[in-house]
């Protein structure tokens, strides 16, 4: 029933993102008062949040911004599997990286690259685009979906451009294979997901709320000396946006305990408090609380 379900859904779908993107921006128009107002999806969720992370705004305020959220949600949810169909040409149209020039110094140091980034604006195009953009061989850290179908799916979708996708489980395999061949490479990160509750081992204020976070992209960076860099995610306008690599560390092992990760997230915060409809805000990522025995 699972591969029933999966193969329909993958030729409805191949089928539909055959149509040009301003086609199917208009299919996300329609898909908007069906998710908002009738499935009504997460929207408890959304509200919690945007009170939680902005209680100095108002309920109209915050309203305002939950319907542009839902507006952004839809044109992700037609922009990802446009990926199918879309040529390099097309990426590189749509997809600007405005200075290169930075990671070509850190290429040219010997430097391998922590790559931090949040579930802010679409994250699918730019991190799939970036070998287009730099000599680095690039490597995203997933986790596997439970459905192998759609497993293979989302690997195929992004692994296009000869991006890796692995698992944090064989990421030092990664690291040592790459550095015994003598590639250098950039890990892609997306370090603003929720870890398990028996995975916590740190906690972090983040728009205004406790908060759980990861410590892998930290220690890996400073266990193999590799340099931090913040990609900043900005929609320029409809299916056009542009990222900003931002150095925060070149050297990082006697960095101070920490420091790595609350630099990752004072900086998608001023990010997200910017534009914070463009944040994915339908993701649980309060569900698991502190209490006083955590550290």
């Amino acid at each position: 029933m699972r591969a029933f379900g999966f193969y329909l859904f993958y030729g409805i779908n191949w089928i539909i993102t055959l149509l040009p993107l301003r086609i199917l921006y208009i299919f996300s128009d329609i898909l908007f008062p069906v998710i908002y107002y009738l499935v009504r999806y997460r929207r408890k969720v959304v509200a919690t949040n945007l009170k939680n992370a902005f209680p100095e705004k108002s309920y109209r305020e915050r309203l305002a911004i939950e319907k542009k959220f839902y507006h952004h949600f839809c044109d992700l949810f037609i922009e990802t599997p446009k990926l199918i169909h879309m040529s390099n040409e097309q990426l590189l149209r749509l997809i600007t990286f405005k200075n290169p020039e930075l990671l070509d110094m850190i290429y040219n140091k010997g430097l391998d690259v922590v790559g931090l980034l949040g579930h802010y604006n679409n994250w699918e195009w730019p991190t799939n685009s970036a070998p287009l953009y730099t000599r680095f061989r690039t490597v995203t850290i997933y986790k596997p979906l439970q459905n192998k179908y759609f497993d293979r799916y989302m690997l195929d979708l992004r692994t296009r451009n000869k991006m890796v996708l692995t698992p944090m489980s064989q990421i030092v395999r990664e690291i040592l294979n790459s550095r015994k061949a003598n590639i250098r490479s950039v890990f892609f990160f997306l370090a603003d997901q929720t870890p398990p509750k028996g995975d916590i081992k740190y906690w972090t204020k983040f728009l205004n709320q406790d908060t759980p976070v990861y410590l892998g992209a930290e220690k890996i960076a400073m266990k193999y000396e590799m340099a931090v860099v913040f990609f900043n995610l900005q929609k320029v306008k409809r299916g056009h946006y542009n990222f900003t690599a931002e150095l925060m560390f070149e050297h990082t092992s006697d960095l101070p305990e920490h420091m790595i990760t609350e630099t990752y997230v004072k900086r998608l915060e001023e990010i997200i408090r910017e534009r914070p409809e463009f944040w994915l805000w339908s993701h649980r990522r309060w569900k698991h609380k502190r209490v006083q025995a955590d550290g």
